[in-house]
């Protein structure tokens, strides 16, 4: 009715500014004149509408879980899309929520981080020079980890692609140097509840899996049990589905489920990959001797994750692994998980536990050429007693504790720099795993490391890093012995 006033308004006052026409008309005709124009003017307003962005308080029509990337990520309980943390809850949309999304498009966007450490022993290696040095490695220096783009691209509503390439210590021309695509997939957006996805998929074991992008992590370096147990970062090619569903009034459940390549877990001449030294790092389908990258055995993995948050800032998820490692024998390997976010005002406490199970991995395998019949205990093979057995079972924990906080002083000195936006955090962290249970030797397997750390982020994309690493049982690659060790270090990381 407003809209017809105005219109009408304004056909009298062009009436006006013709006289001639105006002045031989009776107010009838004058009326029926305007009603013409304004029923015309509406109508073709109404044409134009679907051009136009949606009016304040109408509510989109499109399906949950549907639409510009920016909105595939967001928490539909709370209003105001909330900032990426660790303390975000979800499962197969976290890859979505990054903070570089804003407007539909192909987006190019990442993270960088460079670190400084010192170590009180001689633990950090020197690849071709160990031999000079006679295996001592050094004890302090510089490395630019990771400089990650990521490549995200709004293809229609229903269809999205996400990936991220990752390069690893990028300055260097030797082999120590990773570039791969840590995952690349299209996706298909059915509804909110279920959704398809295909390609070189982060796989769902545990939570840091998903979420362990530098910027968003409070210390600088990942849990043991995130790297060793669970090998952080694993991808595998494959498709299947992921969803949520919003149980009671508050309650969100997160699910993602796929049918994978599967582990690499034997070097081409039956050796074990799963060690006391590595952990399952070794046994990723990115470390596989395969030319290819293919399967090694026409075996498939089966992973998945489930995640229960009754609120706003509280998670508890648990996930699962189980595929054939051997490529010529049935050697699966499993690994569970559970994890936990716990948010409340400016605390957090997160951590994670998982077990991994490498059957038959301390036999040798059909058809190897170690030197060991198969069936055979393979003694003095991927452990640290030359009377020991690779390990079959592992497990592992930590629990971080943050607090978040911003002295008023700051804020009062330079409000700019300590305003709005930004923090400091707190953090302290209990890692402790045990890389060969069945070994009872003390200290075969174990290792166990306490940090305490502080951050500054001017803003949430971007953090400043210290820490200091108390390890009682820590281990040096160098001479594969198991020591006592400190460190202190620093680091810088930022989206772009």
């Amino acid at each position: 009715m407003k809209m017809r006033s105005i219109l009408g308004a304004l056909v009298i006052v062009s009436l006006s500014v013709m006289p001639v026409w105006a002045e031989n008309l009776t107010p009838e005709e004058i009326k029926k004149m305007v009603d013409e124009a304004v029923e015309k003017r509406l109508q073709e307003r109404e044409r134009q509408e679907p051009l136009l962005e949606p009016r304040e308080g109408v509510e989109p029509t499109a399906d949950p879980g549907v639409g510009p990337i920016p909105e595939v990520g967001r928490d539909l309980r709370a209003k105001e899309r909330q900032p990426l943390s660790f303390s975000s809850t979800g499962s197969g949309r976290l890859l979505y929520a990054k903070p570089f999304l804003t407007f539909p498009k192909a987006i190019v966007g990442g993270y960088f981080d460079i670190q400084y450490r010192a170590h009180r022993n001689s633990v950090m290696e020197t690849g071709d020079y160990n031999d000079i040095r006679g295996g001592q490695g050094v004890s302090n220096g510089f490395d630019q980890q990771r400089l990650v783009p990521f490549i995200y691209a709004d293809i229609t509503d229903h269809v999205k692609f996400a990936s991220e390439i990752e390069i690893e210590h990028g300055i260097r021309e030797t082999n120590d140097i990773e570039v791969s695509a840590e995952f690349a997939f299209v996706d298909y957006l059915i509804h909110e509840s279920v959704n398809l996805r295909g390609g070189i998929i982060l796989l769902p074991i545990g939570k840091f899996n998903l979420l362990h992008d530098s910027p968003l992590n409070d210390l600088t370096d990942r849990p043991l049990v995130s790297t060793l147990i669970i090998p952080s970062t694993i991808a595998e090619t494959g498709a299947g589905i992921y969803g949520t569903f919003y149980p009671g009034r508050t309650g969100k459940l997160d699910y993602e489920v796929y049918v994978t390549t599967g582990p690499c877990g034997y070097g081409a001449d039956g050796e074990p990959r799963v060690n006391e030294f590595d952990g399952t790092k070794n046994s990723r389908q990115r470390k596989c001797l395969s030319d290819d990258g293919l399967d090694i055995n026409n075996g498939k993995t089966v992973v998945g994750r489930v995640a229960y948050s009754p609120m706003l800032g509280v998670e508890v998820g648990g996930s699962g692994y189980y595929g054939n490692q051997s490529p010529s024998s049935y050697n699966p390997l499993s690994i569970f998980a559970i994890d936990w976010t716990l948010q409340k005002g400016p605390f957090e406490l997160i951590g994670e536990a998982a077990w991994a199970y490498a059957r038959n991995n301390a036999l040798a395998i059909p058809r190897n050429t170690i030197g060991f019949a198969p069936g055979a205990r393979l003694t003095g093979i991927g452990t640290l007693n030359p009377l020991g057995v690779p390990p079959e079972r592992m497990q592992g924990f930590y629990i971080q504790g943050n607090y978040h906080f911003m002295p008023s002083f700051l804020t009062n000195l330079s409000p700019k720099r300590f305003g709005e936006g930004s923090t400091f955090t707190a953090v302290i962290r209990y890692d402790r795993v045990n890389l060969n249970l069945d070994n009872k030797a003390e200290n075969a397997g174990q290792l166990e490391q306490i940090s305490f750390g502080l951050n500054y982020r001017p803003i949430e994309d971007t953090v400043f890093k210290i820490s200091y690493q108390y390890m009682p049982k820590s281990f040096n690659p160098n001479d594969g012995q198991r020591i006592h060790d400190s460190a202190l270090v620093l680091s810088a990381a930022t989206y772009f």
